[in-house]
């Protein structure tokens, strides 16, 4: 499995793009940083997005997307979302006001995209992956993944606060590599993070004592730009074993 990093940031500054995973080329994790990153030939070779939820920030290149890919695909990106997610795509983004409703452009039987809602409590696949959600702590109905192409796996948190279930499918899954977790703001400013449902470094560390390691990395994303030097040294001083922040370009071969 092979992925590359092309957004990673809770918010967007120069040199920070929003969550974006690629998967294989083909498979994108979160849709915050496509289209600014990837030429129209890549952009072409998607074949799905997993969302993770309904926030601007996670899904603001779909639409973007579907625009630029007009005649140059013979079959749909699918775009897979929990059912509560699907929705709000439908009822919010594609609905011929906001933007246009690309769900059934250039007509309903060969639109640019398919949005295909999950149960986010049901594992399914999508080609040869085995993709595992979990409803996580969120605002909105929220899911992190657990991924695996049969012979590596990775967990991805989505956003969320403290959460358990997460990390008892994460403890089952055999054959993980990597943990990408979110962390959001500074630890002073936990009463936020509470409300809007994300981590800061000091409930990160009480998180990951619910995770049974055994020396895979935890690789933050989700910083949010503004925050990003405190979080650094806050991170720092609690010297958290074989934790760091993820770079936007990097890449990874599980």
């Amino acid at each position: 499995m092979k992925l590359k990093v092309l957004g990673c940031s809770g918010g967007e500054l120069p040199g920070h793009r929003t969550t974006c995973f690629m998967v294989d080329d083909k498979l994108a994790v979160d849709a915050g940083a496509l289209t600014g990153s990837l030429s129209l030939d890549q952009l072409t070779k998607i074949d799905d997005i997993l969302i993770t939820h309904s926030h601007f920030d996670h899904v603001k290149d779909v639409p973007l997307l579907a625009d630029l890919l007009v005649g140059r695909r013979k079959k749909p990106v699918r775009i897979h979302a929990s059912r509560q997610c699907a929705r709000t795509l439908h009822k919010s983004i594609f609905n011929d006001e906001l933007w246009p409703d690309f769900t059934r452009i250039p007509d309903a039987r060969n639109p640019v995209i398919r949005i295909l809602p999950f149960d986010p409590t049901k594992p399914f696949r999508i080609g040869k992956y085995r993709v595992a959600p979990v409803p996580v702590a969120h605002p909105v109905e929220s899911v992190g993944y657990v991924l695996s192409d049969g012979r590596a796996s990775v967990a991805f948190s989505g956003d969320t606060g403290p959460t358990t279930r997460l990390w008892k499918r994460v403890n089952a899954e055999r054959r993980l590599k990597a943990l990408f977790v979110e962390l959001s703001f500074p630890s002073r400013l936990q009463q936020l993070a509470d409300v809007s449902g994300h981590l800061t470094p000091a409930t990160l560390a009480k998180e990951l004592d619910k995770i049974e390691r055994d020396g895979q990395p935890v690789l933050l994303y989700h910083l949010k730009p503004a925050f990003m030097a405190e979080l650094r040294r806050e991170l720092k001083a609690l010297r958290l074993d074989n934790v760091r922040t993820l770079e936007r370009g990097e890449e990874f071969v599980f």
